[in-house]
């Protein structure tokens, strides 16, 4: 389940394509890893059916989807403008910041709060939900949820850590508008998929 669901690749997966190839592999690996943690702490809330986070999500859900748009939103715009020479220089000076990584993409994660009904809707249709007869049961699947997604970013990024030496300046500079473009991109097809939905309910 957790590979299923990290697998598609939205903003974090650019990000992490990006981060890999300006700055290593490990870079890249740690922002996925953020990611992981936040759909770990999301499938949590689904799979212990924690109702009043659940019900409060939905309540304020046109907020938290305005929320998590303007944040993806300004990641594509950093991304977009960001010098890869000057990038490359702040590194070798002050090392990689992995901690920042890490907490970067799991606050871009973290800040689309709807995935708690992926998750719910994962756990009922695969019917793990009615499964789980003893509560370690309930801390295995959660773990299986972290270690896919984990692999799945371990994955990515150990593919494009593979071609990451043979890219220059140019290539690097294209990648991060590249990158920036479809984040924002990503945002704008987000925004008009919601608006429609809202006439079409209203």
């Amino acid at each position: 389940m957790g590979l299923l669901v990290s697998i598609p690749l939205g903003p974090i997966g650019v990000l992490v394509i990006q981060r890999t190839v300006n700055k290593s592999r490990i870079a890249g690996l740690l922002s996925g890893m953020g990611a992981a943690l936040s759909d770990t702490l999301y499938a949590i809330v689904a799979g212990f059916s924690l109702t009043f986070v659940i019900d409060f999500i939905r309540a304020h859900e046109i907020f938290f989807q305005s929320l998590g748009a303007l944040v993806v939103l300004a990641l594509g715009i950093s991304i977009f403008f960001k010098n890869p020479v000057t990038d490359l220089r702040r590194n070798k000076l002050r090392g990689n910041t992995h901690f920042q990584d890490i907490i970067s993409s799991f606050l871009v994660t973290v800040s689309n709060p709807l995935t708690v009904f992926v998750f719910l809707a994962v756990f009922t249709s695969s019917g793990v939900a009615i499964s789980l007869e003893k509560p370690y049961h309930s801390f295995f699947v959660i773990l299986g949820i972290f270690l896919g997604a984990f692999l799945w970013w371990f994955t990515l990024s150990g593919i494009v850590s593979l071609f990451r030496h043979k890219i220059n300046l140019r290539v690097l500079w294209w990648i991060n508008k590249t990158a920036g473009a479809l984040i924002i991109l990503f945002v704008i097809v987000t925004v008009i998929i919601a608006v429609q939905k809202g006439f079409v309910v209203g």
